[in-house]
């Protein structure tokens, strides 16, 4: 029934919620994972198709070391006066192995299933939408965070423009879920 299944995975909680619903499909149909992580092009000023910088967004301009989220990981570099600092190209590795860590992370718990590892820059739910129609799948498993209300609706969510827009089935799983029952359990 399913042969193709996308996860897509930023590394949260909530991708991890939905490993072990992906990991149960994909064995029981025989399927090959397909782990995808995005990187938000909006917010690390990324190069357009055209070529021209992408000014970055909001939260990630203008911040002194001191109130710096660190979401890259590693220490603070004295250098930089902000998260994108002035070397765009550092950045740029910095997160890309930031991507790479994750995508590897997620397919040593696949252990045992066929997965393909895929990084892409762009729009997250875009992307999404793009591959899974490129890449024929079948179905798409992934998780939430299970906001509610005025959260979700400030903060968007991925994950409901992926259910609502795509033209496969999604199965979505809070990160506060249980893993499924395997099959004779009690």
């Amino acid at each position: 029934m399913y042969t193709d299944i996308l996860f897509p995975t930023d590394g949260s909680s909530g991708a991890s919620a939905a490993i072990e619903h992906a990991r149960d499909l994909a064995e029981r149909y025989d399927a090959t994972v397909h782990v995808l992580h995005v990187v938000n092009s909006s917010y690390v000023g990324y190069t357009g198709g055209d070529g021209a910088e992408r000014s970055p967004s909001g939260m990630l301009g203008g911040r002194s070391d001191e109130t710096r989220s660190g979401m890259l990981g590693g220490d603070s570099d004295e250098t930089r006066s902000g998260m994108l600092g002035g070397d765009h190209e550092e950045l740029r590795d910095e997160i890309r192995e930031r991507a790479i860590e994750i995508v590897e992370e997620v397919e040593r718990q696949f252990e045992g299933v066929d997965t393909e590892g895929i990084i892409h820059v762009g729009d997250p739910y875009q992307v999404i939408l793009a591959y899974a129609d490129h890449a024929d799948i079948d179905l798409v498993v992934m998780g939430t965070h299970g906001r509610r209300g005025v959260d979700r609706y400030l903060l968007g969510s991925v994950t409901e423009k992926v259910v609502r827009m795509s033209d496969v089935p999604v199965v979505t799983v809070r990160d506060d879920a249980e893993p499924p029952k395997s099959e004779g359990a009690t």
